[in-house]
């Protein structure tokens, strides 16, 4: 590249960094760690933080890096054998890491996550402060999923939705994602004929493009899928993104001349408008009419039952729900001031139908975020 776009320069740039790899970046192809490949990824982001910048880690890998010592021949599918795995191959992959960073006499702090601790507002919070902490402390986080004890309703999937929320919780300048892929392409890099996509400033350069839902190693649960859908919530909320393979991760995490970048298309949203639109689960649906959805999005104006045509879902008051358009996409999302079973007598009725203790608003614009 003959001269960096801006987003790449934001990267090059940023003090605080989250830097996400994978599970066939770390290990070997039948499962257990590859200390060669871990060390050479150390090396690259110790050298960021000796010069001064902040790093958050989030490693996949614990999962495949049991599978040797428990002697499964592959990735096991069942819940309860991942978990097993995901036990012995944690310890493994914090005591590498640790030992490693200890080259440069940097401190690691394990940080394990379940989907509860972003969903739920006080534990993200807590979440929050314990990362926060250990940055100004000067020791490196490597964050993973807690998959000892997450169970399949609470699970993230995969460690690139979990890397765009950290990114979040700890007001990173930039998202690095790395994987076995050098870029993400208009289609299967495999097959041939598909071409590299260097910047994506928008929704629009990502029309007609194809991205796999499960990564080519069979180690991991992400494929580039879930990669671009990370991209898209991190820069959505302000965060520049740069996806790119591990094996890229000097020039990644240095000029940032490598990969596809992705630009921040929104603005930095408060943590409670950011855990509005991407952490919390949604208890049920709203659906509006079209002068609804245009009130809430275009206008950011407060939900009245006047603009809702359906209620969907098992919720009480307090609880996150979508609201959808009429064709059924969801616009929006916000805490509820009604129970479920309160909302049907009330929708497409105005205010002033209504008995006094009713006429409040259904979804106020404090509590809902515009998703478009």
């Amino acid at each position: 590249m003959s001269e960096l776009s801006p987003t790449r320069r934001l990267i090059a740039a940023a003090q605080r960094i989250v830097v996400k790899v994978g599970s066939s970046s770390l290990t070997r192809a039948k499962g257990g760690l590859d200390h060669a490949r871990l060390a050479g990824l150390v090396d690259t982001v110790a050298r960021r933080v000796c010069a001064g910048g902040q790093v958050v880690l989030v490693s996949s890998g614990a999962i495949a890096a049991g599978i040797t010592p428990l002697g499964l021949g592959r990735r096991p599918r069942d819940l309860a054998s991942q978990q097993a795995a995901a036990s012995v191959g944690q310890q493994a992959l914090a005591h590498a890491y640790a030992e490693s960073f200890a080259r440069y006499s940097l401190t690691v702090g394990q940080v394990l996550l379940t989907a509860d601790d972003v969903v739920r507002r006080s534990h993200y919070r807590n979440a929050q402060r314990t990362l926060n902490r250990l940055l100004t402390l000067g020791a490196v986080p490597v964050v993973n999923e807690n998959d000892t004890v997450a169970t399949t309703e609470i699970r993230f999937g995969d460690n690139d939705r979990l890397a765009a929320l950290v990114s979040h919780l700890v007001g990173a300048d930039a998202l690095v994602l790395l994987s076995d892929v050098d870029a993400l392409y208009d289609g299967d890099p495999r097959r041939g004929g598909a071409s590299a996509i260097l910047e994506v400033n928008g929704a629009e350069d990502m029309l007609g493009v194809e991205a796999g839902s499960t990564g080519s190693s069979g180690l991991g649960t992400g494929g580039m899928a879930s990669k671009v859908e990370a991209a898209r919530v991190a820069s959505s909320a302000g965060i520049p993104v740069l996806l790119t393979s591990a094996a890229l991760a000097d020039r990644a995490l240095g000029d940032a001349d490598v990969g596809t970048a992705f630009a921040a298309t929104g603005s930095r949203l408060s943590a409670r408008r950011f855990w509005l639109a991407h952490a919390a689960d949604a208890s049920g649906r709203l659906w509006l009419d079209d002068g609804a959805v245009s009130a809430v999005v275009k206008r950011r104006r407060s939900l009245l039952a006047a603009g809702i045509t359906a209620v969907e879902g098992a919720f009480d008051g307090g609880d996150v729900v979508e609201l959808v358009d009429p064709s059924g996409t969801v616009t929006a999302r916000g805490v509820v001031a009604y129970d479920a079973e309160e909302l049907p007598a009330l929708i497409g009725r105005s205010s002033h139908e209504l008995p006094p203790e009713q006429r409040r608003e259904v979804v106020h614009a404090d509590d809902l975020v515009p998703l478009r």
